[in-house]
């Protein structure tokens, strides 16, 4: 049966399904939109701010959405939405597969495989865009997955924009095929380290959706 459903506590306004975490951004930005609506009739100075807090709110709502989703069957399933940046084999055999996330998708990741999160270690870095080689520098969270295929790493990185990222799961916590396990605040990019012997099945361009596309092939 899948899971489209996770543990983790979501925020929620007006009956739209938001991410954990999204509260402390949005509530005064749809806040400050409110306001401004309600007194744009009798200001023109609040007409004028009226237009972009509500076109922001408006974003952010679009931003911290987190819909749910039916988690399709396959050994190892991408932990993002976004499209496929790179494809690179690494020196102990792994294959790195880098999936940038715009300030368009979604932003709530999902776990690649059934397992244990055996650890969740944050890094301070910088800032760069997402798209940047050198963004493998920025600040990120590791995670690593005890699985059927073994430890399998998974690396959460900040980009120009995006400032924070927040973890909804610990070390030693049993973890469902495609349940929600964090947030990255705004453009950022996920990248997933597979198994030698294991074949990818996208390729670079290719546009993916967290708990849905299947990365590896039989």
């Amino acid at each position: 049966m899948p899971h489209s459903s996770s543990s983790a506590h979501r925020d929620s306004l007006a009956g739209v399904r938001l991410a954990r975490g999204a509260s402390p951004w949005l509530l005064p930005t749809v806040a400050t939109a409110a306001v401004s609506l309600s007194r744009a009739r009798r200001s023109g100075r609040w007409a004028a701010l009226a237009v972009p807090t509500t076109a922001l709110a408006a974003g952010m709502l679009w931003f911290f959405r987190d819909p749910e989703r039916d988690i399709a069957p396959g050994r190892v399933i991408s932990p993002a939405d976004g499209v496929v940046q790179s494809i690179m084999p690494w020196k102990d055999g792994r294959t790195r597969v880098a999936i940038f996330m715009s300030p368009l998708n979604v932003h709530v990741n999902r776990a690649p495989l059934a397992g244990t999160v055996t650890s969740v270690e944050h890094i301070p870095g910088g800032f760069v865009p997402a798209f940047n080689k050198e963004s493998e520098n920025n600040e990120r969270v590791v995670w690593h997955f005890d699985t059927e295929l073994g430890d399998i790493e998974m690396v959460q990185i900040a980009g120009a924009v995006a400032r924070r990222i927040v973890p909804y799961l610990t070390a030693d916590t049993k973890v469902e095929q495609g349940e929600r396990i964090g947030l990255i605040r705004f453009g950022s990019r996920v990248d997933i380290y597979l198994p030698e012997g294991v074949e990818v099945a996208v390729e670079v361009g290719q546009k993916t959706t967290a708990g849905v596309t299947r990365l590896d092939r039989d």
